[in-house]
């Protein structure tokens, strides 16, 4: 039986790219760590792979030092380089991946939040369907700033 299970931290951001064929791939690494004696720790590097959905799915959501879980199998693949030489490489297909920390949820709160201010916005007639709401528009007012009936208006939209 061919089948992974593996717990770690991706190392860097994912890189998502589509194949000539319409499938897209998701490629990045996640790092694990084996203890080892005297309360010493060893780090390994597995390269993982993701098709289509999936894919799509861990380019979108997934972002260097997030922990994740993974199932899949390995795969070996192997190639002849311009020079003639064979190289081999052993990889996770993942057939699925689980986050388990929450290290991008707030970038997605974020973006939450404002694609709903920008709903009331346009349910109000205030902005046209077609103009996205710039970072600009967002802001929060310090402790001192205060409008001219001296209240505090922090967490307010900007005009």
């Amino acid at each position: 039986m061919n089948k992974v299970l593996l717990t770690g931290r991706l190392t860097r951001d994912p890189e998502m790219r589509s194949l000539a064929s319409g499938k897209n791939v998701t490629t990045f690494t996640v790092a694990s760590n084996e203890f080892i004696g005297g309360g010493r720790e060893k780090a390994e590097y597995h390269p993982v792979v993701t098709w289509d959905r999936l894919a799509e799915i861990a380019g979108t959501y997934l972002g260097k030092g997030q922990q994740i879980a993974i199932e899949g199998r390995l795969q070996t693949r192997s190639w002849d380089d311009d020079r003639g030489q064979r190289h081999w490489k052993t990889e996770i297909v993942a057939s699925h991946v689980e986050m388990l920390s929450g290290r991008r949820k707030k970038d997605y709160e974020a973006q939450q939040a404002a694609d709903s201010l920008v709903a009331q916005a346009q349910a109000f007639g205030e902005a046209a369907p077609s103009e996205p709401m710039a970072e600009s528009y967002v802001g929060s007012a310090g402790p001192d700033d205060d409008d001219e009936d001296g209240e505090d208006n922090e967490g307010a939209v900007a005009a």
